[in-house]
């Protein structure tokens, strides 16, 4: 499957500790350059668990009642979390659906530089 970047797709994204892993979302990070010319693609976890909302910089809301929320067709408010970042091949991606736009993709490299350290 050929993704953009800000995608919102359906992976079955691996737990941290290898043992196991969770069907959910996820935002395709990846510039679009690499997503052509390479199988993989970097993706951010997306969670509706309000446990996992730290109000830190690495991490961005999205509101489902707003306009730019309604794109994501996320079916509850979530949490990108940029802290969360994981390399993905491409075919594995199970489907998109949906899409943040570009002002909000400039919002996520803000919350990705805080995570990478990178001014």
């Amino acid at each position: 499957m050929n993704v953009r970047r800000g995608d919102i797709v359906i992976v079955d994204f691996p737990y941290s500790d290898h043992t196991g892993s969770k069907i959910r979302p996820a935002l395709v990070v990846q510039s679009d350059v690499w997503n052509q010319r390479i199988d993989d693609t970097i993706l951010a976890l997306i969670t509706s668990s309000s446990q996992r909302k730290v109000g830190v910089p690495t991490q961005y809301f999205i509101d489902i009642s707003t306009v730019e929320g309604q794109q994501t067709n996320l079916r509850l408010d979530s949490i990108v979390q940029c802290e969360n970042l994981v390399t993905h091949d491409q075919r594995l991606i199970l489907r998109i659906i949906g899409r943040l736009p570009d002002s909000t993709m400039q919002e996520i490299d803000a919350c990705l530089k805080v995570t990478l350290g990178i001014p």
